[in-house]
């Protein structure tokens, strides 16, 4: 990606210009995780005690560690004077906290809802970890591939074909990559009903809905990177103390 110019980034662009990813909006929002992650976290606390997932109670420990240090980078970077001049990293730790509760806690969930599941033997919850991280893999690295592709393409740029048809390009571009993701989540569907059968069919359900977020998180990961990249490359995608977001020759200062 060295050899592209700013140009080629500029759709990324179009959050930071619509005030949806300035620092104060990300501010905000670090805030309101820090309540939602210690909710979810206390409702994962007491559904632990009901599973079966082999050392569940250790990652539930490991993970509040984790969750922990999250919220006190996210209250830090919500404070103006550290925001403002730490941009790129307030981003990143915004990165961490949406996939930590987006992603990281909707699947540590769902092996929890499986595991509630009687006829769920530690081997299959075992072997049922190691295929589901195994597509999420899969599904990151061909995401991330098809990303730089369409980079080098030069559709990201401004007045490119995915600026002016951007809704009707994702949606015919992504649709092998949703096929791929539903082909997932269907095997994995078919293996838990063969392995385990269906005890609790309200579980299973929500399970499933989980497992869709977590995939569906890995699926937007490599968009969250490559923004970050350019926060790190380009003035661009930065902004000043004062809120304005900055153009690359500085000349032309957009308010967010």
């Amino acid at each position: 990606m060295k050899k592209l110019g700013y140009q080629d980034f500029a759709v990324l662009r179009r959050p930071l210009e619509s005030g949806r990813q300035s620092p104060s909006s990300l501010a905000a929002n670090l805030i309101l995780a820090v309540f939602l992650q210690v909710i979810i976290h206390l409702a994962f606390y007491y559904l632990a005690d009901s599973t079966n997932y082999p050392s569940i109670h250790q990652i539930r420990d490991v993970h509040l560690l984790a969750t922990i240090s999250i919220c006190v980078l996210s209250i830090l970077f919500a404070i103006p004077p550290v925001y403002k001049r730490l941009g790129a990293i307030q981003y990143l730790v915004s990165i961490i906290v949406s996939q930590n509760l987006f992603c990281i806690y909707p699947y540590i969930g769902g092996l929890i809802l499986l595991g509630r599941n009687s006829q769920a033997t530690k081997d299959f919850l075992a072997n049922f970890t190691t295929i589901t991280l195994e597509i999420g893999l899969l599904l990151f690295i061909l995401t991330f591939i098809r990303f730089i592709f369409l980079l080098n393409k030069g559709k990201y740029r401004k007045g490119g074909k995915k600026d002016q048809l951007r809704g009707t390009f994702e949606t015919d571009s992504y649709l092998p990559f949703v096929i791929a993701g539903g082909v997932g989540l269907v095997f994995v569907m078919q293996y838990v009903i063969r392995s385990t059968g269906i005890e609790d069919f309200g579980d299973f359900f929500f399970a499933m809905l989980l497992f869709a977020a977590f995939y569906t998180m890995i699926f937007v990961l490599p968009e969250q990177l490559v923004i970050l990249y350019c926060k790190f490359r380009f003035k661009s995608f930065t902004f000043n103390e004062r809120g304005y977001l900055l153009d690359e020759d500085d000349r032309k200062r957009i308010k967010a």
